[in-house]
């Protein structure tokens, strides 16, 4: 049987040293959490066309293509729910102003220094964060220390 798992594009949107986060409410999965603009790739989508739909839907901006670049990917196993696929990708610039467009999804939307993000931060969001921060085009993350160390090397 052929592996399958969620897959996830997140955007992270910098100005300067700053990260714009997103406060998740309502939506039964990290309500009260910050998190990066984020959502699941859909049929028929390819990465960078759901994270600049992602964008447009929860923020209210317009990415282009070559606005974005990937930054990291990983595979996360939740202690809580199956494991899942996230593609980062990083945007410096776009067209609009961001907003909240999702208030029923989202509570507020606040920048941060991308060196201290708050605590009450989704882990999966912490660690995806991690590896951009240190340059790292990929991670595990929730594994098993043996599974991690085999995949690795």
């Amino acid at each position: 049987m052929a592996y399958t798992c969620p897959v996830d594009v997140l955007l992270i949107a910098t100005r300067g040293d700053q990260i714009l986060l997103t406060r998740r409410a309502n939506t039964g999965y990290g309500d009260g959490l910050w998190n990066v603009p984020s959502g699941k790739l859909e049929p028929g989508e390819d990465l960078e066309a759901a994270v600049i739909r992602e964008a447009e839907e929860e923020i209210g901006i317009t990415l282009r293509r070559r606005d974005i670049r990937m930054a990291a990917a990983l595979h996360y196993n939740p202690p809580d729910s199956a494991p899942r696929v996230g593609f980062f990708f990083h945007a410096t610039s776009w067209r609009g102003e961001v907003v909240n467009a999702e208030p029923h999804k989202c509570s507020e939307l606040r920048w941060f220094p991308l060196a201290g993000i708050p605590a009450d931060t989704l882990a999966y969001t912490c660690e995806g964060l991690g590896l951009f921060r240190r340059g790292l085009a990929f991670g595990l993350a929730g594994w098993p220390e043996s599974a991690a160390a085999q995949a690795v090397t």
